[in-house]
């Protein structure tokens, strides 16, 4: 199963959508407390910025929520309307709903038991989530100003119906405001579809090194985590998906075989 989990991305395209679906069910049913609200593997500052001031309830969290920070945090949202694709466990919504003060913030997600499980958990003035499918949104012409994604994209099954999507969401000025980990084979192709789509690059930021230190300082608490929650049959399989310490995951992020990038991108 650890390797179906690494793989995952390079699963043929059909298998993906019903895989996916089974591993969010399998974490709402073993956390329905909401211990997990984050899934992505972190960022933490390496150039001695001051350290990102948290409520107390988000410091458990610390390491995951910088990630959304950091994609987001040159980007004035404020009485905006924004989408997020891939909204998992909502805890980057919650963040940047409570945080960033948007007008609307619309987490959106394949998994009807995640879009179930938030919208129970969270109670959050502008903060509501829905099911839909990245390549296909929901959603009207020029709605948005703008969509958030975070280590989402490189699972779908059509990369480019998503880009094109998103573009076609967002209002005139609006912009899409992604980070995912790619192979630096694919990063060319990644930049392709990224104009084919007809975005305008911003910004770029190949951040692999914040992402393997926050994953150093937040192992112990991952494991523990998943030693607690997880069944012992599933134990390696979700450590290998949280990318704690000696894992295949955190390896091929250290070794660089995986690299971690975020980008603005402008319509």
């Amino acid at each position: 199963m650890s390797r179906i989990v690494e793989k995952y991305a390079e699963l043929p395209k059909p298998l993906r959508k019903p895989l996916w679906q089974w591993w969010h069910r399998t974490m709402n049913k073993y956390d329905s407390e909401n211990a997990a609200n984050f899934m992505n593997y972190g960022y933490e500052s390496l150039n001695g910025d001051p350290r990102l001031k948290l409520v107390n309830g988000d410091e458990t969290d610390r390491y995951c929520i910088q990630l959304y920070d950091h994609v987001v945090n040159r980007a004035d949202l404020k009485g905006k309307k924004v989408l997020e694709v891939g909204s998992g466990r909502g805890g980057g919504a919650s963040y940047i709903s409570r945080y960033f003060k948007p007008e609307s913030y619309i987490g959106m997600d394949i998994s009807e038991s995640s879009i179930a499980f938030c919208n129970n958990h969270y109670k959050v003035d502008g903060l509501s989530f829905k099911h839909g499918i990245a390549e296909k949104l929901p959603f009207e012409d020029n709605t948005f100003d703008f969509v958030v994604n975070v280590e989402s994209a490189r699972c779908y099954s059509d990369m480019q119906a998503f880009f094109n999507e998103v573009y076609r969401v967002l209002k005139d000025d609006g912009k899409l405001l992604i980070a995912d980990m790619i192979y630096p084979k694919e990063l060319e192709e990644f930049n392709a579809r990224i104009a084919r789509s007809k975005f305008r690059k911003q910004r770029e930021t190949n951040i692999s090194k914040n992402v393997v230190t926050a994953l150093e300082k937040d192992s112990e608490r991952r494991e523990h985590l998943i030693d607690t929650k997880a069944p012992k049959i599933l134990r390696k399989s979700f450590k290998t998906f949280a990318g704690t310490l000696g894992t295949s995951r955190y390896n091929n992020f250290a070794d660089g075989t995986f690299q971690y990038w975020s980008f603005e991108l402008a319509k």
